[in-house]
């Protein structure tokens, strides 16, 4: 799973082995889940990664 944030919410699930992370039985906009085929490749994992960490560091800290 990964947090996007709620703007890159319906671009992330436009990708390839992603559906919306609903842990809860509720969808949880801003995060999504992504198979493990969308993240087999080095640089698929990548991408999440990054997209992660892109938002992580938008959030004002503490």
């Amino acid at each position: 799973m990964v947090r996007v944030g709620k703007d890159a919410h319906d671009p992330a699930l436009e990708r390839p082995h992603t559906r919306v992370m609903d842990f809860t039985g509720k969808p949880m906009k801003g995060w999504v889940y992504v198979a493990a085929e969308g993240v087999e490749s080095g640089a698929g994992l990548v991408e999440w990664v990054e997209l992660g960490l892109e938002f992580a560091k938008s959030i004002p800290a503490k």
